[in-house]
């Protein structure tokens, strides 16, 4: 799990995205791993490209939005191997039901090797929000990259 942002990475405010994704992943059992870094897209690529050398998801939370510090979908596409389109679609559609501000979400979701990565929002509610609409697919998508087989349920 990575948290982009100015201002908690230098201690000014606290990480209530990063709290509130821990505690909804570590309730799934997944363990986590937190790390923080400012705005900076250098910064946000070597911290996504380190972590995906070692877990199987990576969730971001800040810096996707229209300001012009917020470099998160951009640091993203810089490691992605493979777009997944369909989860940023899902998450702005989501989003953009709950609030107008969901329109200027730039989150993108793709993967790296093995590893799933998925922006999501820089604030707690967003977070949840955004957990809710990956949670259903989240277990078949790790499986899937993990190559592991799977069972299609059809619906």
């Amino acid at each position: 799990m990575l948290t982009v942002s100015d201002r908690v990475s230098r201690g000014e405010a606290e990480d209530a995205s990063g709290a509130a994704l821990e505690e909804l992943l570590r309730g799934d059992g997944y363990d986590v791993e937190r790390r923080v870094v400012p705005d900076e897209r250098e910064e946000i690529a070597a911290a996504l490209r380190t972590l995906a050398g070692s877990v199987a998801l990576v969730l971001t939370t800040g810096g996707t939005g229209l300001a012009p510090r917020d470099v998160t979908p951009e640091a993203t596409r810089d490691v992605l191997d493979r777009d997944a389109p369909g989860i940023a679609e899902a998450l702005r559609a989501d989003s953009r039901a709950k609030t107008p501000h969901g329109l200027l979400s730039r989150g993108v979701a793709g993967v790296v090797g093995r590893t799933l990565v998925v922006n999501l929002p820089g604030s707690p509610g967003g977070c949840r929000d955004g957990f809710a609409v990956l949670r259903p697919a989240l277990e078949h998508a790790l499986r899937l990259l993990a190559d592991e087989a799977t069972v299609h349920r059809q619906t």
